[in-house]
């Protein structure tokens, strides 16, 4: 049973993934063809995939760049594809970023630029403002991620050290019209806080990053911190006259993922239940609520009755305590498992995109027994969470799931059969 209830689950993952797929979902929102030149740019793990997409929908003559993580590549005829490094930049996803302003550089009035941006772009597009190096990007990048601070917490303080985040690439595109069509990851779907906005500016300011520097008891390098402290190279904002004309559409996102694998479950017989298509917050803490209402369904039958699959999405943080591997879905899902342990469940907890954190699995399945059989091998799976080595726990286990790139991302993926 525990087989066919992975299946299910996978069913289910395969379907959220699908209902995100750039060929199923780029046709209804291409702009009218312009009258002068059309320049695709674009950045995330499933930029690739957007733009052979694209290519294959734009009826007109085109051009462009968009960049990706390594191993990420798909074949395309007339937009360049290139690779750099996610989640910590390297000199790659410097070029790239060269590239991607020298595709936009002299266009005019009649010219149009489409913005193809997922997930990962924030990484893929390193650009240290003046008197700064990749390193220092790079250490920056670092510190955030290890924060346990919410991704619109990080992408407020990176568009204010950057040369392209913030909206800046969409300005030198100026006077092109620039249309940016967004795959979102984000939790409440603002597509100013995908990939940090490179070609979608809002109305964040130097003054409110130092504020969540302080907030969040961030330390930084001095010379990031000293950057941070004055007033140069702020991020534009979105009342500037250079976005005039500017449109964003988000084309993906959580939510339509969820609803795509809700139907899916229904026809399967089983009850969903999308708990939101939101959650942020530490993964640890996110998979110990879940484990509570499971809990209560299965002693109580409420506030779900029996059979039921919970689904949820979002973007959870992990605080980096030790030196294991792992991110955060199976971080959520090795918590999870603890605080749920010798309940009848079957859960699988994954990244859209197919990668977790920098590890090869997009996250794992877990059931009621799964701690119990880490044990009997010698394990200690609460050592393990301290460590936050979740991946080494369900790689003991045999239960790590590894789909792929998929070549999308619309963040994380949460499915608990209860029965």
């Amino acid at each position: 049973m525990v087989f066919q209830d992975r299946a299910f689950l996978t069913g289910l993952f395969e379907a959220a993934v699908g209902a995100a797929e750039p060929d199923q979902i780029l046709s209804a929102y291409l702009p009218k063809l312009p009258k002068g030149r059309t320049v695709v740019v674009g950045a995330g793990k499933g930029a690739a995939q957007l733009a052979a997409a694209f290519e294959h929908l734009w009826t007109g003559p085109l051009s462009g760049v968009v960049v990706t993580r390594y191993g990420n590549v798909c074949p395309t005829r007339f937009i360049r594809v290139l690779e750099a490094s996610h989640p910590v930049p390297d000199e790659a996803g410097l070029e790239a970023t060269k590239a991607l302003f020298d595709a936009v550089k002299g266009l005019g009035p009649d010219d149009l630029v489409v913005a193809l941006i997922c997930g990962g772009g924030s990484a893929l597009l390193p650009c240290p403002p003046l008197g700064m190096t990749l390193a220092d990007e790079a250490e920056l990048n670092r510190i955030l991620l290890a924060s346990g601070a919410p991704i619109s917490v990080m992408n407020s303080i990176r568009k204010q050290v950057s040369g392209i985040k913030g909206g800046r690439l969409a300005a030198a595109a100026a006077p092109a019209r620039v249309v940016s069509l967004v795959v979102s990851d984000v939790p409440f779907d603002d597509p100013a806080q995908v990939a940090s906005g490179p070609t979608v500016p809002d109305m964040g300011t130097r003054e409110e990053a130092r504020r969540l520097v302080k907030t969040w008891k961030l330390r930084f390098p001095e010379k990031i911190q000293t950057w941070l402290d004055g007033e140069e190279g702020q991020a534009p904002l979105a009342t500037d006259r250079v976005f005039s004309g500017n449109i964003a559409r988000v084309i993906a996102s959580a939510h339509l993922s969820l609803e795509a694998a809700a139907e899916t479950a229904r026809q399967a017989g089983i009850h969903p239940v999308i708990l939101s298509d939101a959650i942020e917050g530490e993964a640890r803490d996110v998979g110990k609520i879940h484990a509570a209402l499971v809990r209560e369904i299965v002693l109580r039958d409420r506030p779900f009755q029996k059979p039921v699959v919970l689904l949820s999405g979002g973007e959870t943080t992990v605080t980096i305590r030790g030196q294991g591997r792992g991110g955060r879905n199976t971080e959520f899902l090795l918590a999870f498992a603890l605080a749920a342990e010798g309940l009848p469940f079957v859960a699988l907890a994954a990244d859209t995109d197919g990668i977790d954190g920098s590890e090869d699995n997009a996250g794992a399945f877990a059931d009621g027994g799964s701690m119990a059989r880490l044990r009997e091998k010698g394990v200690s799976p609460v050592d393990l969470l301290m460590e936050n080595d979740a991946y080494s726990a369900f790689e003991a286990l045999g239960d790590l799931f590894v789909p792929g790139p998929t070549g999308t991302n619309v963040n994380d993926f949460r499915a608990i059969l209860i029965r």
